[in-house]
């Protein structure tokens, strides 16, 4: 426990990434901080509190196909790697607080190259499609909006599956660690991420 110094938590969207991010920086006493942050790729097409979906947006999920969607997010990804690579051996290998990093962007592969950071662990979050489905309409209002919106929401959606299909095999291509959510509490999960990355757990 005294060597970590960075945790990553990877995963496609609504498998409860920044909630279990935030319980276990607040365990270690570290900073949390979202990829999404760094440079934001077209995000979620449908409106919350935070967050009003411009209307690029919306025309990026109704035009392109799937395997589009797929190569757009996974360029982004590509592009900002070098700023989540710094960040990382900046966090790893300094003096200040230690990093939660939790976020899509942590793509397996990459981070399987980091060989020359050491105090760092990863974990991948997956959840059931039916799982991320529910998340992922609740999160939409999926139930009040009209079918154009529930269209976007379901192109989003298909996007967010394939990319945990993707995402699986490489982590298990790479003999990494991932974590199945659906219908496990939060604490559970945390304690899991929390012993997989050697801190001991009450």
């Amino acid at each position: 426990m005294q060597d970590l110094r960075v945790v990553l938590i990877g995963g496609t969207s609504h498998t409860g990434k920044s909630t279990v991010a935030r319980a276990v920086a607040e365990r270690l006493g570290f900073e949390c901080r979202s990829t999404d942050k760094l440079a934001r790729h077209p995000g979620r097409p449908w409106r919350t509190p935070e967050w009003e979906p411009p209307p690029h947006v919306a025309e990026h999920y109704a035009t392109l196909s799937v395997d589009e969607l797929i190569r757009s997010v996974l360029d982004h990804y590509a592009r900002l790697w070098p700023r989540i690579e710094e960040l990382i051996t900046e966090r790893a290998t300094g003096d200040g607080p230690g990093l939660v990093l939790e976020g899509s962007a942590l793509w397996p592969a990459r981070v399987a190259g980091l060989t020359a950071v050491p105090h760092t662990r990863a974990v991948w979050l997956t959840a059931d499609e039916a799982v991320l489905r529910e998340r992922m309409r609740a999160s939409a209002r999926y139930e009040e909006l009209a079918d154009g919106e529930r269209y976007l929401v379901d192109r989003f959606l298909t996007r967010a599956e394939r990319f945990q299909s993707l995402v699986a095999q490489a982590v298990d291509a790479y003999g990494l660690v991932r974590m199945d959510t659906g219908g496990r509490p939060v604490g559970e999960l945390v304690e899991a991420v929390l012993t997989h990355v050697g801190v001991p757990v009450r």
